[in-house]
């Protein structure tokens, strides 16, 4: 499953709108840093010298049932002995094992009928019996019985049952109870036949239902997202990964639809309902032995595209009107490529003889895997042929990598258990980098993972209580949501993880031992421990690469402790010691933890590469690292930050890597640059440094010319909100001098192919992701040229409203060409808002772009636009006040307004708003004055803290 945030891709930043789905969201770090920049910026611009800155693998682990029962289930009963485990939130009894189900969906619902809607259905379950039991256990949420439940067998004895004496529902644990007035017999094998009937919801989550217009007509469709719990919302079953079954499916649907599977259709037959009413019947091949969270369903009127790849037939799937303007040709000529490259790569056969990608208009999982049917959000698929630029393309070729990895990782074999779900998300996250780029070549590999992978996950994974990747079963309680499994430490730390475990193995290596993993284990089960013995037999194998530990003994150190390490270098002595990276400033982080890595630390001294070291207890002393006295000689740790952790070093390198960076920058290789000031300025927010250590490393950014290295930069020194208050105080000048005029160089290069060939980018992934960010903080900082350049193709689009403004930057220039401008610029905007061809995207940017005018009395009216229930749709009531609360002057303009209006906007739009408001407030709130009246109003319309 690709995450919904991850979904839209690594996206262009916005300019100076609020924080949400984009925007200039670059300053985490920022608000630890001001109170040192204030000081540090000073002293550096001064002299730039001394500033002082303020600055395990147990029994699989229990599921938790989290999602609520459907109003139609009944209320529950009391449990039974065996229902009691799955209840309380632990696993099904392992009495019955399913082998096969045969399972029939009827969504009842027809094109242009109003709702509510409801799906029936009948499922027949082959299971063994494993133990003598006289009730049968499985899930089922949500949904109500139809019909009497029946147990057949024992097979293959003829007209053999076992009585049902009462079925049972019970909502807690997710569970139906068949109680029996005989036995089933352990060795035997039985079916359970059930009915059932369910709700059919347009929540995005099981089996449910989604409105959409295509070729300007309203239409329906139906789909199924199951991970990782949902298909008991839709069927009864046994509905853990581990317990797979080959399944026989058949959807009963209106004729206008097409339905689709994870096997290839091979029967379409009629029926009637109890009306008299005609339906089609399409009945699917028997599948693959798979888990019930990759069962899927699609009923819809959707067009396709195919083509066969080595006897796979691929088809995409969409909308009508997407299909004949070719949105989806592109996705449609990597698949097959991706999947030959896995397949040559892993030398392990895909083993369906068909696949459907879909592309959803409303998907919550962003996308899904599912065996044969992999379904997608609809922006994750779409590419139009007349955009020239690759960043639309890289996104598309990641997600999909992303899922086509999954069949090997996932679908052919399954974690056991939720618990080592990185084997899944961790594995396919690694092999969408491999494959998006051997079907876009031009892409930078090892700067995109970093910058989107590796980075991102170093942020987030030192927080005190943040889980380790494989939790235990203790870890577990019955309130844990297996939702919260699929975040970034699951997906990037697992991905970055096997980077490393890739990098000291070689890929060879790897490679093989995945190859070995895979078919010893298809179509079934693995757990981390699992993998890690495969890895370790090819180790033995061979003679080249040779390991201070077992491969679980390094990799466990990974996977089952918490956070990851700092190494502290000293270059005198060459001691290297590790510690868990934690937050010093916090008095309660560094004294209760011991941890310790079994680290791979690749190395250069003086530019060149040396062999691999391994740091396998707390602190160790490497000869070869120690320096000569010589001020040119010096040494890098984590050469393109191959191991998953941050290195801090000692002031005497720290001196010589910064005098290094300003004589001749690309002696150390990109990567390593970016790396530096990532852990320099994480060091300095976290205690271990002073802030002028960082800003030594940003003295030679004049000679940068890596916007992946300038976004990093910004991301810790520029402000979240470029237009906060932040402008009004003294740190404002001081970040204006001292960064405006290292930008320069990098501004003028891409200012000159904005003013001149901005096509000549099109492969230049880095400028289409983060050329905004930057053209929009020297704009914010005032560099005249950048407000020139904003006002120029301003004033181009407003002269022929044909004309388009360079996408890589439009946010920025619509933006600052209201801010320069007067109310001639704005209503210009308002005209162009309410133009009947803007995009979606083209009205967000001018939602932000008229509240960055600088006149008072334009914002005001904004505002009061804002209330108009003719001129703005109610959503976008809320969407008006957030961006101009963020802008300099319309800060106060809009907490008037709010406050003004209340007792409107309250009736209107319910206490949510204020709470909004106040919530992005909350960041420029800078006198007791100003908190005090906040609170004062938060009172008055009891407004919950």
């Amino acid at each position: 499953m690709y995450r919904t945030a991850r979904a839209a891709g690594p996206g262009r930043a916005a300019g100076m709108g609020p924080r949400g789905g984009r925007g200039l969201y670059v300053g985490r770090r920022a608000a630890a840093l001001l109170a040192a920049l204030l000081l540090a910026l000073l002293a550096a611009l001064l002299a730039l010298a001394a500033l002082y800155g303020r600055c395990r693998q147990e029994a699989p682990p229990p599921p938790a049932w989290t999602a609520a029962p459907s109003p139609a289930a009944p209320s529950p009963a009391a449990p039974t002995a065996p229902a009691a485990a799955a209840g309380s939130g632990r696993r099904l009894p392992r009495h019955l094992l399913p082998l096969h189900y045969d399972l029939e969906l009827w969504p009842r619902v027809r094109p242009g009928q109003e709702g509510p809607f409801t799906f029936s259905g009948q499922v027949n379950i082959t299971v063994r019996c494993r133990q003598d039991t006289d009730a049968a256990v499985l899930h089922s949420s949500g949904l109500r019985s139809r019909g009497a439940a029946a147990v057949r067998g024992p097979l293959p004895e003829p007209g053999a049952a076992v009585e049902v004496a009462a079925l049972r529902q019970e909502a807690a644990g997710e569970v139906a109870v068949l109680e029996l007035r005989g036995r089933l017999r352990a060795g035997r094998r039985y079916v359970l036949q059930l009915g059932f009937q369910g709700r059919l919801e347009e929540d995005l989550d099981g089996l449910f239902l989604t409105r959409y217009t295509d070729q300007g007509r309203s239409s329906m469709l139906i789909a199924s997202q199951m991970e990782p719990t949902y298909a008991r919302t839709v069927y009864p079953c046994f509905d853990e990964p581990a317990m797979k079954a080959t399944f026989n499916i058949r959807i009963v649907h209106d004729p206008s639809y097409v339905a689709l599977s994870n096997m290839p259709a091979i029967d379409v037959s009629e029926i009637k309902d109890e009306n008299g009413s005609l339906w089609t019947v399409t009945t699917f091949n028997t599948s693959l032995k798979m888990s019930t969270y990759l069962t899927a369903f699609v009923i819809c009127d959707f067009d396709y595209v195919t083509r066969t790849e080595r006897g796979n037939k691929i088809r995409i799937w969409a909308r009508k009107e997407a299909v004949k303007n070719g949105y989806v040709d592109y996705a449609l000529n990597i698949t097959g490529p991706i999947f030959s490259f896995l397949e040559d790569l892993l030398n392990v056969s895909y083993p369906l003889p068909k696949t459907d990608l879909v592309a959803l208009p409303e998907f919550g999982a962003g996308a899904m895997e599912n065996w044969g049917l992999m379904t997608f959000q609809e922006s994750s698929m779409m590419y139009l042929p007349s955009d020239k630029f690759t960043s639309r393309k890289a996104m598309i070729a990641i997600i999909v990598s992303h899922e086509i990895g999954h069949q090997w990782f996932g679908n052919l074999v399954t974690m056991n258990w939720w618990n080592d779900l990185w084997l899944n998300e961790g594995l396919a996250s690694y092999f969408e980098y491999l494959g998006a780029t051997f079907v876009e070549p031009k892409l930078p590999l090892d700067k995109i993972f970093y910058d989107h992978v590796v980075q991102p996950v170093l942020r987030e994974d030192n927080e005190i209580g943040v889980r380790s990747l494989s939790e235990s079963e203790d870890k577990f309680k019955e309130s844990f949501s297996l939702m919260s499994l699929f975040d970034s430490i699951t997906y990037n730390k697992g991905a970055s993880i096997t980077w490393m475990l890739s990098g000291f193995l070689t890929e060879k290596l790897f490679i093989r031992a995945l190859t070995s993993y895979l078919k010893e284990f298809s179509f079934s089960n693995a757990n981390q421990d699992d993998l890690w013995t495969h890895i370790q037999k090819v180790v033995d194998a061979q003679d080249e690469v040779q390991l201070p530990a077992s491969v679980k003994h390094i990799m466990d150190s990974w996977t089952c402790q918490n956070g990851f390490p700092v190494l502290t270098l000293n270059l005198t002595t060459g001691t290297i010691s590790q510690e868990r990276f934690l937050n010093k400033k916090n008095e309660n982080s560094t004294d209760s933890y011991n941890n310790t890595w079994i680290i791979p630390i690749s190395w250069m001294r003086n530019g060149s590469s040396q062999p691999l070291m391994w740091l396998d207890k707390s602190s160790k002393v490497f000869p070869e690292m120690q320096v000569l006295e010589s001020e040119y000689d010096w040494i890098l740790l984590n050469v393109n930050l191959s191991g998953y952790y941050r290195v801090n070093y000692d002031q005497l390198n720290l001196k010589r890597l910064a005098r290094l960076l300003e004589n001749d920058p690309k002696v150390i290789p990109a990567v390593s640059r970016f790396q530096l000031i990532d852990d320099v300025f994480a060091l300095t927010q976290f205690g271990y440094v002073q802030i002028e250590t960082a800003l030594e490393l940003t003295k030679y950014l004049a000679r940068e010319d890596e916007l992946f290295i300038w976004n990093v930069v910004l991301l810790n020194l520029v402000p979240e909100n470029l237009e906060s208050t932040l402008k009004n105080y003294e740190v404002y000048p001081l970040l204006k001098k001292y960064l405006l005029k290292r930008m320069l160089p990098i501004y003028h290069y891409y200012a000159g192919f904005i003013r001149q060939n901005i096509d000549a980018l099109e492969d230049d992934y880095f400028a289409q992701v983060y050329l905004e960010k930057l053209f929009a903080t020297a704009c914010w900082l005032g560099l005249q040229d950048c407000l020139n350049l904003s006002s120029e193709l301003y004033a181009k689009w407003m002269d022929n409203p044909e004309y388009k403004i360079p996408f890589l930057i439009r946010r920025t220039v619509c933006c600052y060409g209201v801010a320069v401008g007067s109310d001639k610029e704005w209503n210009f905007a308002w005209e162009m808002y309410n133009h009947t061809n803007s995009t979606k995207e083209d009205k967000d940017i001018l939602l932000s772009a008229m509240s960055c005018a600088k006149e008072s009395w334009l914002l005001y009216r904004y505002l009061q636009y804002g209330l108009s229930g003719t001129l703005f749709s109610s959503n976008c009531t809320s969407i008006v006040i957030l961006y101009v609360v963020t802008k300099d002057i319309g800060y106060h303009i809009a907490w008037e307004f709010v406050t003004e209006n209340w007792p409107l906007l309250s009736e209107r739009y319910g206490k949510e708003l204020l709470h909004d408001v106040l919530k992005v407030m909350g960041r420029f709130v800078n006198t007791d004055v100003q908190i005090q009246e906040k609170r004062q109003h938060k009172r008055r319309t009891l407004l919950p803290s």
